[in-house]
């Protein structure tokens, strides 16, 4: 809710006749709503053992390693294909960046979920810690390409 509110913020101190884009505002809350669960679930698959000994039912408390990982990687496809529902509005920064960033989330919860699948000893904290960088680079992409004002991919298509 806070990008919806800001965006609510800066748009109301806006008299410049300029069209109100509300999707994009709608889909950054998107790209926060889908991303939170992976972000949280990899934090908590680490410490499930003091979830389950406070009774907090997270998912890894109450579902299995393998099912947890297994709903890592759908929020994170579900995380990258929202966000790259912004491109049309931003410059090539945001695109590479989103691409990039995207796919190394992408294939680190892979690895997380192939892991656990295996057997092996994963470390799921590595995961919470780039999902905290993908966000970043994505917002950090988003911001340059709002202050360097580059035509948008969508204004060199349409």
């Amino acid at each position: 809710m806070p990008v919806l509110v800001g965006w609510a913020v800066i748009r109301d101190n806006v008299t410049d006749g300029s069209a109100d884009n509300w999707w994009q505002a709608v889909v950054m809350f998107m790209i926060i709503f889908f991303w939170t669960p992976p972000h949280t679930w990899a934090l908590a698959m680490k410490y499930k053992d003091d979830y389950a000994r406070a009774n907090v039912p997270m998912l890894p408390v109450v579902a299995s390693a393998e099912e947890t990982s297994r709903q890592i990687v759908i929020y994170s496809w579900l995380t990258v294909v929202v966000s790259l529902l912004l491109v049309p509005a931003a410059s090539w920064i945001y695109l590479v960046v989103a691409v990039l960033s995207g796919a190394a989330f992408l294939v680190m919860a892979t690895k997380l979920h192939q892991g656990i699948a295996r057997g092996e000893n994963v470390k799921p904290l590595k995961l919470f810690i780039l999902s905290n960088n993908y966000l970043a680079a994505l917002f950090l992409g988003l911001s340059f390409d709002a202050v360097l004002g580059w035509q948008t991919i969508g204004e060199m298509l349409f």
